[in-house]
């Protein structure tokens, strides 16, 4: 069963951020992916002149989420 969740790196041992749904000393196989960074990997994509707050909210924000609309 795969399982996908965020932890975080602190004195040499991964830290869930929620319990995860294994048994006490069950042994698993472990694949680590840093967390992306969209923001810092995407900055200078477009010629934004407002302010970062505004492009943070327009970007995030669902209600202009082009998916959410046919």
């Amino acid at each position: 069963m795969p399982l996908t969740f965020e932890a975080i790196y602190e004195n040499g041992v991964l830290k869930p951020v929620q319990p995860l749904p294994l048994k006490e000393q069950e042994r698993v196989q472990v694949t680590v992916h840093a967390a992306s960074q969209w923001v810092s990997e995407t900055a200078g994509m477009i010629k934004w002149t407002g302010d970062h707050e505004t492009l943070r909210r327009l970007a995030e924000d669902v209600e202009f989420d082009p998916q959410e609309y046919p």
